[in-house]
Formats: structure tokens, C-alpha cells, sequence
């Protein structure tokens, strides 16, 4: 099962609205954790399964402009890692899926057009979907896909301070 739940606003925490922010934590963390709850319980009375849940590079960074959506997918990073450790002897597989920006209407609809991250090259999304799957497949817990430079801002993301990574 793919959990690929996503959706964001670019704005400054006080200044955006509320139930923008709390639609946002509906769709990326609580219908991730309902979701979750449904298909791991089938696949445990199958005895078997994978569930890959999409996350992001950006739930390693603070996140200005983008508080809430940083938060909700840290969120589903922390969740998949609590889910690995509770299946760890089951034949169940959780995979964290942290795809960077990549080419998807997100960006227009989290009003973010005139943003840096939105005119920086984006990853495409076939080949996030691909290496999500294939990671998937052969049962990682983690994978930061597509392009090099997705790659480059999750390793480099784990290593800088966070007031580092909240002035980029």
C-alpha cells in the first residue's frame, strides 16, 4: 500500500489561516494514521504486507514558511519509524518515502509560485515513484529520492544546525 498523502501552504505561520493549517494536518497526518491503521491491520491477519509512506526531505528542516507542512511530514517520518520498530519481527515492512521538490501541480496550490523552492529544478515524479517502489520492494526503511540534489539536501539536512537549515 502507498500512503502518498500531501498537501501545503507557503505562508507565515501568523499570518495564514487556521483551518488551512488544520486542513493540512488532516490530509497529512491523520488520514495517514487512519489509512495506516486499516491496511497494517489487514496485513497483519494476512501475515504479510509493505506500506510505503511518503514523507519529505522537508521533514528535516524547520520549515519557515512552510511550519505546519514541515511538521506534518516530520510527523509521518517519526510514524514510520515507531511502526519499523513495533513490526521489526513481522514480516510487514514499513518504507519512509522523502522525495524533495518535485514536478507536481503542489507548488500552484500550496500558493507558493514566487517561492525559491518552486524555481529550483524539481525531481520527476516518475522517478520518485520508482525508486519509492523499489525501495519498497526490497524492504528499505528509508529512501530520499529522485535527483542528486534531493539526495544532497537529505544527508546535508541531518548534519547541519537546524537555524542553518530554517535561514536556506
Amino acid at each position: 500500500a502507498a500512503l502518498n498523502a500531501g498537501v501545503g501552504r507557503g505562508d507565515m505561520f501568523l499570518k495564514g489561516d487556521l483551518g488551512d493549517d488544520l486542513s493540512i494536518v488532516d490530509l497529512n497526518v491523520r488520514s495517514t494514521v487512519h489509512l495506516a491503521k486499516l491496511v497494517l491491520r489487514d496485513m497483519a491477519n494476512r501475515g504479510e504486507g509493505k506500506v510505503l509512506l511518503t514523507s519529505s526531505v522537508a521533514s528535516m528542516m524547520p520549515g519557515s514558511y512552510q511550519a505546519v507542512y514541515n511538521a506534518s511530514k516530520s510527523f509521518v517520518q517519526s510514524f514510520a519509524k515507531a511502526l519499523q520498530d513495533e513490526l521489526r519481527d513481522t514480516p510487514i515492512t514499513v518504507t519512509a518515502l522523502l522525495p524533495g521538490p518535485t514536478d507536481t501541480n503542489f507548488f500552484t496550490r500550496a500558493k507558493m509560485d514566487n517561492t525559491p523552492v518552486n524555481k529550483m529544478p524539481k525531481d520527476d515524479p516518475a522517478d520518485v515513484a520508482r525508486q519509492g517502489f523499489d525501495a519498497l520492494m526490497r524492504r528499505d526503511k528509508q529512501v530520499v529520492a529522485a535527483s542528486l540534489t534531493s539526495k544532497v539536501m537529505g544527508t546535508v539536512s541531518r548534519v547541519l544546525p537546524d537555524p542553518v537549515k530554517a535561514a536556506g
